[in-house]
């Protein structure tokens, strides 16, 4: 099976750095094609291309976007018979609406061996403010049907104009997550996988401290009895976010968005994963724990996030916190990450992520405080 990856954004934003990366990081060892959408703009670098073995099919039948149903569907079912991909790079023109691409290829694709894999939008975050006034609903679109947000010069901008791009791009995307750190500091394959969507930091959290089989909090190690016989061979999972933006459940009908999970659990016994069901007598986690997170760019030291968890862990004022974990851009320019539960905690560095995040699950969570205590408010 083929996978279709959607990478757009406007001339300049920094596609082909991305593209480049991909190819050299992530997609080592995959035969790729790459369907380039030529509308008056400087295409990738042919020479480039293919020399890594990348074939280009010119779309000059004019913007991607204004011949989808004919010659769109036909380019795809063309570049699948005849190379057999594993991977199809589309780059749609940074005029098109990134939905009508979307839609091109859910369109085809029940007719050919491929699938939607991800879509993701590359954003100059130095010009974010002017594209989305001069350009309106093609630069919204690309945004709000984004799988994944990458920001492009974020090494370059300053930590306020950031910000302020973060913000104003979350007006319009509040689910995908947003690159913030610099992608030449990432590897391939860490961008590849968030563009593909991984757990919010909520959800892994959450997997960790809810028993999936009465939706309550136990302590380590312990697991509750009830017999609950999941006989759905289908169960549809409503899946509760908001702390890392890490979900890709958008509220738009892409069909790959459904996903079937088959449970085949003894009674009684606990499986790792964060399910809540509605039968009667169970709790959701959302009617017994609260979360607040934050997706941050801010900066911090190792002694800052220790003094912090330390707070956490003695002052009831914070409200009653289960867990806190995150990661975090450090001063110094490692990466902190944290983990706390009652009365232990563990600050260590780690791997450069895709953005600095923080997520506390409790009860009763006094939101001010902690926005103010990581410095956040």
């Amino acid at each position: 099976m083929t996978k279709i990856d959607i990478i757009s954004g406007f001339l300049g934003a920094g596609k082909t750095t991305l593209i480049k990366k991909l190819l050299s990081e992530a997609f080592t060892g995959e035969q790729v094609v790459l369907i380039e959408n030529e509308f008056g703009e400087i295409g990738i670098d042919g020479g480039f291309l293919k020399e890594s073995g990348i074939e280009i099919r010119e779309m000059n039948s004019g913007c991607i976007c204004c011949s989808l149903v004919g010659d769109f569907g036909k380019s795809l079912r063309e570049v699948v018979d005849t190379y057999h991909p594993d991977r199809i790079l589309i780059e749609p023109s940074g005029v098109g609406k990134l939905s009508d691409v979307i839609k091109a290829v859910q369109d085809v694709q029940s007719e050919i061996d491929a699938e939607l894999n991800s879509f993701t939008t590359v954003v100059d975050v130095t010009k974010c403010r002017i594209y989305r006034k001069n350009f309106g609903e093609f630069f919204s679109n690309q945004i709000e049907y984004a799988g994944a947000v990458i920001l492009s010069r974020t090494d370059k901008a300053k930590p306020e104009k950031i910000e302020e791009g973060v913000a104003l791009l979350r007006e319009l995307n509040d689910k995908a997550p947003f690159i913030t750190t610099p992608i030449s500091q990432l590897p391939g394959k860490k961008i590849l996988e968030t563009m593909e969507s991984g757990k919010s930091l909520e959800e892994e959290l959450l997997d960790e401290i809810i028993c999936p089989e009465c939706g309550h909090h136990h302590e380590e190690g312990e697991c509750c009895s009830h017999e609950h016989h999941h006989d759905h061979e289908h169960e549809e999972h409503e899946h509760h976010h908001g702390c890392g933006h890490g979900d890709h459940g958008h509220h738009h009908d892409h069909e790959h968005e459904e996903h079937e999970h088959h449970h085949d659990h003894e009674h009684g016994e606990c499986c790792g994963h964060d399910h809540h069901h509605d039968h009667a007598g169970h709790h959701h986690a959302d009617d017994v724990f609260t979360s607040w997170g934050r997706e941050t760019i801010h900066t911090y030291t190792k002694e800052q996030i220790s003094d912090i968890l330390k707070k956490l862990e003695s002052d009831n004022s914070y409200g009653n916190v289960l867990r806190a974990k995150g990661m975090v851009s450090g001063a110094d320019g490692e990466w902190i990450y944290f983990d706390m539960v009652p009365e232990e905690h563990e600050v260590r560095t780690g791997a450069p992520e895709y953005t600095g995040r923080i997520c506390v699950i409790g009860a009763e969570l006094n939101e001010d405080k902690l926005a103010a205590l990581f410095g956040l408010a």
